[in-house]
C-alpha cells in the first residue's frame, strides 16, 4: 500500500521540491492500513487527514454559529419590545440585567460578538476551512494538502482564537463593546467603558491568533492547488469550487496581514503609550498625552481587509453554488472562463474600494468619486456571475435536491442585496444613509445570509464525502423554506427602516417620536429573526441524526463529474486506495449530446467517448494517441 501512495504522488501534477514533498509526505502516511492503528487521539483530536479536519473545522464552525445566533436574539428582543421586562434573563445574564432591562453596555457587546463571530468564526473560518480543505485535495487528485502539519497547526490556531474569544463573554468586565469594527478611540482606551477594559484585549489575543490561523492555511492551499494536480488536470479542468478557494486564499494572504498589523498598533496605544489612532483626548474632563495619531488611519487599515474580507466570505459560497448548480441542472456551467475571469476581477478590485465604507470620515470628495467609480465597477464582475448561474439554469433538467434550492436561494440573495449595493456605493446616497438599517439590510443579504446559503448548500452536498450518509431530504426542504421565507421577512424591512433614518446600535428607539410609528414593523424583524434561530434546530437534528442513522450513501449520489465522487465512500486516509485517476476532460460534461448517459466523469478518456466528442475534443484526442 505504502508503494503504490508514493508511486501515485509521483504521477502527480507537482514539479520540482514540490513533487518530491510531496513524495516524501506520502510515504510518512502509509496508506489507509497504518491510519487505522493510530491512536485516536491522533485519528480524531490532532490529525492530519484534510477530511478529518474539515469536519473539525465543520463542527467548530456549526458551534460558533450557535453561539452568534443567541447572541443575536438576544438584542432582537431588546430591539422587538424595549419596554419590556427581560427579567427572565436574570439567571443567564446576570447583572447584564439591570431593574428588568439589559444594559446598554452589554447591548453593544452583543453586538459586537455576534458580528465578529459570525463574520470571522463562521463565515471565514466554517467555510473556508471545511470546504477548502474537503475538497481542494479530493477535486484536484492530491493524496492530502502540501503540508498536514500546518493543516492541523491552522485548525487548532482557530480553536485557540475562539476560545478566548469564548473566555472574554464570561469576564466580570464584560467582552468587547467597540463594535466588531473596534474603532478607535473607544477601543484604544482600555478606561473608556468596561468593554473597553480586558474584553477588548481578549478580543485582540483571539484575533492575532485568527489571523495566524488564516495564513496558515491560506499559504497551504495555494501550494496544493499549484503543486499537487493529479496527471491531466489542468489549471482550465479545475472544478470553479477549487478556483473560488484558491483566488479567496490569495486575497485572505495579501489582507490579512495589513489588519494584524492594525492590531499591533491598536495594542501598542493600549498598553504602551503610543498615538498612533489617539490625540487631543480628554476623559473625565482631564487631557490624556495623546497627541499626533488618527482613528481614520485605523479605518484605512481595517478596511484595506474589511472589504476583501466580504469577498473572502462569499466567494467560497460562489464556488460551492457553481458546482450544484451545474450538477443538478444537468447542464455545463454557463461561462466557464468569464466565471474564473470575474474571480480574478473582484480579487483585484476589492483592494481598491475599502474608502467606500469611509466617505463620511471627510474624505476628499475627489478621492470619493474614485472610490464610488471603483465601487460600481466591482459590481460588473459579480453581475456576471449572477447572469451565468440564472443561464445555467435555464431549461436546464433541474433537480430540486436541498443543496440545489439552498444554491437557488444563495443567487437569490446574492442579487436582492446586490442591487443595494450600488445604492451604497453612490457616495451622496451613502452619506445619508450611512449607519442606518438600511446598510445592515445590504450587508446581511448580500454576504452574511448569502454565506451561510452557500454553506449549507455544500453540506448537504457534500454531506455523503463527509460522513458517508445522506441527510433527510424532507427536513432539509422544511429547513430550507423556514429559512428563506426568514432571511427576506428579516431584512427587506430593514431596507425601509434605513431610508426613514432608523440608526443601527441604538439600545432602544423609544425616545424618538419619529420612530415610534415603527414599533410594529421591529418587533416582525425580531419575530422573524427568532423564527430563523429556532429553524436551525430542524438542520442540527438532521445533521447529528443523519451522521449515525442516516441511509448510506452511494459512491456518485449525485451522478456528479469531479474526482472527489471516484473515491470510495469510506475514504482512507490518502483518499485513493490505489493510483490516482489521471483527468481528460473538464468537470462540466453533463447532457452532452451524442452521450449516453447524462454525465460524464472527468476520468473518462476522449476515446471512450466517440459518438459525443466535439471538433476540439478530437484534436486532444489526436495528440493524446499521438497522431
Amino acid at each position: 500500500m505504502a508503494t503504490e501512495f508514493t508511486a501515485s504522488s509521483q504521477a502527480q501534477g507537482g514539479i520540482g521540491t514540490a513533487a518530491a514533498s510531496a513524495t516524501t509526505h506520502a510515504d510518512h502516511l502509509a496508506g489507509p492500513d497504518h491510519h487505522e492503528a493510530q491512536h485516536w487521539l491522533f485519528k480524531y483530536v490532532f490529525s492530519q487527514d484534510h477530511k478529518m479536519i474539515a469536519r473539525q473545522f465543520l463542527l467548530t464552525g456549526m458551534f460558533w454559529a450557535l453561539v452568534g445566533g443567541v447572541l443575536s436574539t438576544l438584542f432582537r428582543l431588546q430591539l422587538g419590545w424595549p419596554e419590556a421586562t427581560l427579567e427572565w434573563l436574570k439567571p443567564l445574564l446576570g447583572k447584564w440585567i439591570e431593574g428588568g432591562k439589559l444594559n446598554p453596555e452589554f447591548y453593544l457587546a452583543l453586538v459586537t460578538m455576534h458580528g465578529t463571530i459570525m463574520l470571522f468564526f463562521v463565515l471565514t473560518a466554517g467555510l473556508s476551512g471545511t470546504f477548502a480543505n474537503l475538497l481542494i485535495p479530493l477535486q484536484i487528485g492530491a493524496r492530502d494538502m502540501a503540508s498536514g502539519f500546518m493543516n492541523m497547526l491552522s485548525y487548532w490556531f482557530f480553536f485557540l482564537s475562539g476560545v478566548v474569544m469564548f473566555t472574554s463573554l464570561f469576564i466580570e468586565t464584560g467582552p468587547a463593546a467597540s463594535g466588531w469594527t473596534v474603532y478607535p478611540p473607544l477601543s484604544a482606551l482600555p478606561q473608556a467603558i468596561d468593554g473597553s477594559g480586558l474584553g477588548m484585549t481578549l478580543w485582540l489575543v483571539s484575533m492575532v491568533l485568527f489571523v495566524v490561523s488564516t495564513l496558515l492555511g491560506g499559504v497551504n492551499y495555494v501550494t496544493t492547488v499549484l503543486n499537487l494536480r493529479t496527471k491531466g488536470m489542468s489549471m482550465t479542468k479545475l472544478p470553479l469550487t477549487v478556483w473560488a478557494l484558491f483566488i479567496t486564499a490569495i486575497l485572505g494572504i495579501l489582507t490579512f496581514p495589513v489588519l494584524f498589523a492594525g492590531l499591533l498598533l491598536l495594542v501598542f496605544d493600549r498598553s504602551f503609550g503610543t498615538s498612533f489612532y489617539l490625540s487631543d483626548i480628554y476623559i473625565a474632563g482631564q487631557a490624556l498625552h495623546n497627541q499626533g495619531g488618527s482613528p481614520v488611519l485605523f479605518q484605512h487599515l481595517f478596511w484595506f481587509l474589511g472589504h476583501p474580507e466580504v469577498y473572502i466570505v462569499i466567494m467560497p459560497g460562489m464556488g460551492i453554488v457553481s458546482e450544484i448548480l451545474a450538477t443538478n441542472a444537468r447542464k455545463p456551467i454557463f461561462g466557464y472562463r468569464a466565471m474564473i475571469g470575474s474571480l480574478f476581477a473582484i480579487l483585484i478590485l476589492s483592494f481598491a474600494v475599502w474608502g467606500h465604507h469611509m466617505f463620511v470620515t471627510g474624505m476628499n470628495p475627489f478621492l470619493g468619486s474614485v472610490f464610488m467609480f471603483l465601487t460600481l465597477v466591482i459590481a460588473v464582475p459579480s453581475a456576471v456571475k449572477s447572469f451565468n448561474w440564472i443561464a445555467t439554469l435555464w431549461r436546464g433538467n433541474i433537480r430540486f435536491t436541498t443543496a440545489m434550492l439552498f444554491s437557488i436561494g444563495f443567487v437569490s440573495l446574492f442579487i436582492a442585496g446586490g442591487l443595494t449595493g450600488i445604492v451604497l456605493g453612490n457616495a451622496a446616497l451613502d452619506i445619508q444613509l450611512h449607519n442606518t438599517y438600511f446598510v445592515i439590510a445590504h450587508f446581511h443579504l448580500v454576504m452574511g445570509s448569502a454565506a451561510f446559503f452557500g454553506m449549507f448548500a455544500g453540506v448537504y452536498h457534500w454531506f455523503p464525502k463527509l460522513f458517508g450518509r445522506m441527510m433527510d431530504e424532507k427536513l432539509g426542504y422544511v429547513h430550507f423554506w423556514l429559512t428563506f421565507v426568514g432571511v427576506y421577512l428579516i431584512f427587506m424591512p430593514m431596507h425601509y427602516l434605513g431610508i426613514a433614518g432608523f440608526p443601527r446600535r441604538y439600545y432602544s428607539w423609544t425616545g424618538f417620536d419619529a420612530f415610534s410609528q415603527f414599533a410594529d414593523l421591529n418587533r416582525l424583524i425580531s419575530l422573524a429573526a427568532i423564527a430563523v434561530f429556532f429553524a436551525q434546530f430542524v438542520f442540527l437534528f438532521n445533521f447529528f441524526y443523519s451522521i449515525w442513522r442516516g441511509r448510506r450513501a452511494t459512491q456518485n449520489p449525485w451522478n456528479s463529474n469531479t474526482l472527489e465522487w471516484t473515491t470510495p465512500i469510506d475514504v482512507p486516509h490518502g483518499n485513493w486506495p490505489g493510483e490516482v485517476p489521471t483527468v481528460y476532460r473538464w468537470p462540466y460534461d453533463y447532457s452532452k449530446p451524442g452521450s449516453d448517459a447524462d454525465f460524464i466523469p472527468q476520468t473518462v478518456p476522449y476515446s471512450a467517448t466517440p459518438e459525443s466528442n466535439l471538433l476540439g475534443e478530437e484534436v486532444q484526442l489526436g495528440q493524446a494517441s499521438g497522431e
